[in-house]
């Protein structure tokens, strides 16, 4: 059994937070240790509580180990991001320059594809959604338009114009049926 003794600015220490607190998991955790302080077995703060036997001595540790601090409720940190921050540049210009400078022959980049392409380059094996998060954080999206109006052949133009214009007043207006 976890001894607490606790002095008595600790445990008005305790107590103060304990009262002025909203979150739900601290005012459990300081009660616990309120508790085991004034002699509560742990299998008695755990009914009173509604929580496991194992939580009691777990929080009584921690309380122990690292005092106040060790009983705040902390956010996960998760896992690390699988393409690094050093390649934010180079990534970015892949995404702008596009496939075609990388040499690759394609048009447009894919989340999938520029996933592939860090692994051939880099041997960094991260998936499509990986990718697209780290894309989303820089700030740039795959999608590259493969045609662009202003730089293509003038007499293309006119002659897309023209053949466009033909083929609008070939259109036969929708009637009833009636």
């Amino acid at each position: 059994m976890i001894r607490v003794q606790l002095p008595d600015r600790d445990r008005d220490a305790l107590d103060a937070e304990f009262r002025r607190t909203a979150d739900r998991k601290l005012r459990d955790r300081l009660q616990i240790v309120l508790m085991a302080a004034r002699g509560r077995r742990p299998a008695e703060i755990a009914a009173d509580l509604g929580i496991s036997t194992r939580t009691v001595p777990r929080w009584l540790n921690a309380y122990l180990d690292r005092g106040l601090d060790g009983l705040r409720p902390r956010k996960a940190t998760g896992a690390a991001p699988k393409v690094p921050d050093r390649l934010a540049a180079e990534v970015k210009r892949w995404v702008i320059d596009g496939p075609r400078a990388c040499g690759l022959d394609r048009a447009n980049w894919t989340y999938a594809e520029l996933a592939g392409h860090l692994y051939q380059t880099h041997g960094i094996a991260a998936g499509r959604s990986a990718v697209l998060r780290f894309c989303k954080k820089l700030g740039v999206r795959v999608y590259r338009p493969t045609y662009q109006f202003l730089r293509a052949d003038p007499a293309k133009q006119a002659k897309a114009r023209v053949e466009l214009a033909d083929l609008k007043k070939g259109r036969k207006p929708v009637g009833s049926f009636c």
